[in-house]
């Protein structure tokens, strides 16, 4: 068969293989429904490769090792690891040498997983498929399809490619993967506009979906890359993990720290130099506030508070999977949700019954068969028959079960037909009984081209029963007029329900002779009598309802993105509070007209997307990010991965989630309940203080060690200790390092533990860009470092002046050393009570609400007697044991901590209740003003 020149292959560009008929389908790509001929598939198979998704060459071992190594704050540490075993303390430069190993294996892990998110999609390709070529059906290798094959599909078959329909006979295709359409899409041979959105294309099936009922037999029309998931998959490729706010605001602080250590540290050295000390002395001191100055124990003491909140956030159906997500959760300011499964529950419900005698409302969600009929809003007594005998039809003309399975109900059929079955079970109709007492002898099945099911019955009364169910006009068409309505006003209602975004059914009836044993299509085109109408939808979660207003109330906006019909959309969206009712959304058509400039207005300006596909999803994520606005993407399908990988936070469902949603994905919820994200953040940021709290215990001790130093080098003279001549030191590069590693740590791991703040979600999200150490940090940083400072300072030139040791004057300077760290120390764990709110006093948070804290100071205690007192550790670290008298004073130096900070929290309160104040009055008095 010779091969002409393809529209695809002369341009790159796919066809709109949607608008084109079956026939000319086929013309396009030179095939026809006897198929292609073994050879002219092998030499496609070689000029379009195989159906296969191809991954890009990603970075290997090594590389990804090196990107965590390559870090500004590791490199801090790796070189303080260093300074450690360059001072001959090869034990101590060890321990921050397993903090950097931690650290990167913990990133080497979570970067390795996340790249398996493009391979996931291979999966979804099926491994064998049924083809036609030369007029004989195959089975091969689904790899070894081409543009032009003919396959044939049936209930259950994964679809292995994208393919344009020739024939199809009652055809459903699952799609919600791609399109998010919550039930399952009817498909059928005729061309649609060339316009049309994925959802809307009927007659193509796309790789990846699944038949779920029905047969076709189809023209394949791109494989591998070239599909609707490779599409995606290129995509998915394109989006970046992006840097969450703690890591780039702790890359900040690395760098801030690196520079300043290396510049004090080389003025220190010259200070020390202009003063008579060694070289070598003078690079001792410079190493010596190095290892003072780097904060050795903050990755350990972050990582151990993530993972805190990881397993929190687990016990509140949220898996964490990269760890830094837990903490970008606490400054998001916009969640992007997909609707079906998320926000709503995923499962068709019957919402309002229409006759013409009136509207009905009928109660309760899910499969369960429990509800009320209402009418006016007000419990209707037993069931109208008008409403009995819609139902009835609904149930009768249907092809869907309900059964109770192991204390659960579960549906087996088509979702729509399942949610009539439910409502009759509601109202108290037996469904199995009514089957049973009008058991059905015929039936015109379903068919998309048509748009309507019949069923003939047994009445018991002589005559048989004819129920029919299908699109309104459809229905309507074969119908009498109803009596004080007429077709327009049965239409009226028709669109009101639609305007609802329900989906509407509408159920007739005719009476036949008893005698009629079959029903064919002319027996249903007249004389039907209208019963009344359906109107169905997914609905809203209640929890959904309440944990949008609880983001509302925490400053996180929400934007619903679906790929279902717009007013559906809509009306979630104003029953969920995302948008006024009556008020419209935004399509995927109209994102694709629109630049960058005013799609940059328009997803901060609308909250309901509809009709979208894959790369509008990522294009809305990435103007929000370019607008300055954190991310949170929730999704379930193939194509949603784009976006939840773009996304500063992807949250993927581990129900009904692909392999794909949640490999790209930081978060997977183990219930699909967007309550769960809401809890999330709740939960993100009590992690996001308790870090800043742990922030303000560590840095004070860090600036408070090197400020000793830097005083001793500035004004200490040079002292002779049993006949050597040498530089008077406050402390040790050891006794740095046991305050650094040990003390610090030990104290500031239970502050990860602390109980949220009463405040949490009533307070805006923090700004993205906003340091992670405020001037309120800075400030009081500085405070307590000079409190510190001064006081272990203090004690150090009192012990080591006074004539109280007369071992020897290198006793007394132990002592006096050991008097400084017991000072710091001290401070330590008086300001560590300080810490447990930064701006609120301990009794309103509870003395006892976190035991941890008293635990914290209980080890530590016990640590440094072992410290002071064991003689092993008197080797290592220098240090000799204290008498009762000295202890008290390090506890009385300590304890001013207490009443200074104390008195800089009450003042700062009160300015910022006069600034509040002043403010308030400002807005009273101002006209024409507006405050947000």
């Amino acid at each position: 068969m010779g091969v002409t020149p393809r529209l695809e292959e002369r341009s790159g560009a796919q066809p709109a293989w949607h608008a084109l008929s079956s026939e000319v389908a086929l013309a396009r790509l030179d095939s026809s429904e006897a198929g292609l001929s073994d050879a002219e598939a092998r030499a496609r198979l070689a000029r379009h490769g195989p159906n296969v998704l191809e991954r890009e060459r990603t970075d290997g071992p090594l590389a990804l090792l090196w990107r965590q190594v390559n870090n500004p704050l590791i490199w801090v540490l790796v070189a303080s690891a260093g300074l450690a075993m360059l001072l001959g303390k090869v034990t101590d430069g060890l321990v921050v040498a397993a903090v950097v190993v931690l650290n990167t294996f913990i990133g080497f892990v979570q970067e390795y997983r996340a790249g398996k998110a493009i391979e996931a999609l291979r999966h979804m390709v099926p491994e064998n498929a049924t083809v036609t070529r030369g007029g004989r059906r195959l089975s091969v290798p689904a790899s070894d399809l081409v543009p032009g094959d003919v396959v044939s599909l049936s209930s259950g078959d994964r679809v292995p490619a994208d393919m344009r329909l020739l024939s199809a006979r009652n055809l459903q295709v699952e799609e919600a993967a791609l399109t998010g359409e919550s039930v399952p899409a009817r498909k059928a041979v005729p061309e649609v506009p060339a316009d049309a959105e994925l959802g809307d294309r009927s007659s193509l099936v796309h790789g990846g979906t699944l038949v779920t009922s029905g047969t076709t037999t189809a023209v394949v029309v791109a494989t591998g890359g070239a599909t609707e998931l490779g599409r995606i998959s290129s995509l998915l490729e394109q989006a970046t993990d992006l840097q969450t706010p703690l890591t780039r605001a702790l890359a900040v602080l690395g760098r801030t720290i690196t520079v300043a250590i290396v510049v004090v540290s080389v003025a220190l050295m010259a200070v020390g130099l202009g003063r008579g000390y060694p070289l070598n002395e003078a690079v001792l001191v410079a190493i010596t506030l190095a290892v003072a100055a780097i904060p050795e124990g903050l990755p350990a003491i972050v990582t151990i508070a993530l993972a805190i909140g990881v397993q929190r956030m687990a016990a509140r159906r949220a898996v964490v999977r990269k760890l830094p997500a837990v903490e970008t959760l606490g400054s998001t300011t916009v969640i992007c949700s997909d609707k079906t499964g998320t926000l709503t529950r995923n499962e068709m419900t019957v919402q309002a019954l229409w006759t013409p005698e009136g509207r009905y409302c009928l109660t309760g969600v899910g499969y369960a068969p429990r509800g009320q009929l209402q009418r006016e809003g007000q419990p209707v007594v037993g069931v109208p028959a008008e409403v009995r005998a819609l139902l009835v039809a609904g149930a009768l003309c249907n092809e869907s079960t309900l059964q109770l399975h192991r204390g659960l109900w579960e549906m087996t059929g088509d979702p729509t037909e399942g949610a009539l079955v439910v409502a009759a079970e509601k109202v108290g109709l037996r469904v199995e009984d009514l089957r049973a007492r009008e058991p059905r002898v015929d039936a015109i099945p379903f068919e998309s081209e048509h748009q309507y099911m019949a069923t003939l019955h047994e009445t018991g009364r002589g005559t048989r029963g004819v129920f029919f169910k299908g699109a309104p006009e459809v229905v309507l068409a074969r119908c009498a007029p109803v009596e004080g309505l007429g077709t327009q006003g049965v239409l009226d209602a028709v669109e009101a329900l639609a305007h609802e975004g329900m989906r509407v059914l509408a159920m007739a009836w005719k009476e036949v002779p008893e005698s009629q044993a079959t029903l064919r299509p002319g027996d249903v085109a007249e004389g039907l009598r209208l019963l009344g109408l359906a109107g169905m939808m997914d609905p809203p979660r209640e929890e959904a309802i309440e944990a949008v207003r609880v983001c509302h109330g925490a400053g996180i906006t929400v934007k619903m993105m679906t790929g279902d019909h717009p007013a559906t959309a809509e009306a979630i969206g104003a029953r969920l509070g995302l948008m006024p009712s009556g008020t419209r959304g935004v399509t995927g058509a109209e994102l694709s007209g629109m630049d960058d400039a005013r799609l940059a207005e328009v997803v901060l300006e609308a909250n309901v997307f509809a009709r979208v596909a894959p790369e509008h999803k990522l294009r809305v994520v990435r103007a929000l990010q370019a607008r300055g606005q954190v991310v949170a993407m929730t999704g379930d399908g193939v194509n949603d991965a784009p976006s939840l990988k773009q996304a500063n936070i992807g949250v993927a469902m581990g129900i009904t989630g692909t392999a794909v949603s949640r490999e790209a994905a930081d978060i997977v919820l183990t219930d699909d309940n967007f309550a769960s994200i809401a809890a999330a953040v709740e939960e993100g940021r009590r992690v996001y203080d308790n870090l800043i709290k742990s922030l303000a215990f560590v840095l004070p001790t860090n600036l408070g060690l090197a400020l000793i130093l830097m005083f001793g080098v500035a004004f200490f003279p040079m002292a002779e200790v049993d006949g050597v001549r040498q530089p008077l030191m406050a402390m040790l590069p050891t006794q740095l390092l046991w305050i650094n590693l040990v003390a610090t740590v030990t104290l500031a791991l239970p502050l990860a533990f602390e109980a949220r703040e009463r405040d949490v979600m009533r307070r805006p999200p923090r700004a993205p860009n906003a340091p992670v150490l405020s001037h309120f940090v800075v400030m009081r940083t500085g405070l307590v470092a000079l409190l510190m400072s001064a006081g272990a300072v203090g004690l150090f030139l009192w012990e080591f002046t006074r004539d109280a040791r007369v071992d020897s004057e290198a006793v007394s300077l132990a002592a006096a050393q050991t008097s400084a760290v017991n000072t710091v120390i001290c401070f330590q764990m008086f300001y560590l009570l300080l810490c447990r709110t930064l701006t609120g006093s301990m009794r309103e948070v509870g003395v006892f609400s976190n035991p941890l804290v008293f635990v914290g100071i209980g080890a530590l205690c016990v640590l440094q007697a072992g410290f002071m007192y064991l003689p092993f550790m008197q080797r290592v670290f220098g240090t000799v044991g204290l008498s009762a008298k000295e202890l008290g004073l390090s506890v009385l130096v300590g304890a001013v901590v207490l009443p200074t900070v104390g008195l800089e929290k009450w003042l700062r309160t009160r300015a910022q209740g006069r600034a509040a104040r002043a403010v308030a009055s400002g807005s009273d008095t101002s006209s024409g003003s507006k405050t947000t």
